[in-house]
């Protein structure tokens, strides 16, 4: 099962690439998650570096980035999580549509071991839901005055 969904944030396609790649702030914006965090005393993330997110429903999965293009594209698959989920990929991509306006397609691929396959429409409303929720949570902080007067 695929999915996309996309937003038009107004800010520059490099910030929303930085911002979006630091997990010392990750948590600020992405209000899915309850953890999140880069592994093996990696501080920044890059190709063949692994994340441990846990969602606010308590999953956990550990991802591995397999693509990260600053300030274009970053992808991931999943290592390990929950046990239903027989793959997960995700990558995010950052498109410059002025130099201050960018949109930002997420997309998402996963399967579901069986027997829950029977069942992947209503998990797949289900993230994408929480994808489209993530993403208005993006646009809010990127273009909070707040976070205009750190930068």
């Amino acid at each position: 099962m695929k999915f996309t969904e996309r937003i038009i944030i107004n800010c520059s396609a490099v910030t929303a690439f930085d911002y979006t790649q630091d997990y010392s702030r990750r948590l600020s914006w992405d209000t899915f998650l309850k953890r999140a965090d880069l592994m093996d005393g990696v501080t920044t993330a890059g190709i063949g570096v692994k994340a441990y997110c846990v969602a606010k429903n308590g999953l956990g999965m550990v991802t591995k980035y397999v693509t990260f293009n600053r300030p274009k594209q970053t992808a991931i698959k999943m290592t390990s999580g929950p046990w239903f989920f027989r793959s997960f990929l995700g990558s995010w991509n950052f498109k410059a549509i002025t130099p201050a306006q960018t949109e930002v397609v997420f997309l998402y691929s996963f399967a579901l071991r069986f027997p829950l396959n029977l069942i992947s429409a209503p998990v797949k409303r289900n993230l994408q839901a929480n994808v489209q929720q993530r993403l208005a949570d993006l646009k809010k902080a990127l273009e909070a005055p707040s976070f205009e007067a750190l930068q």
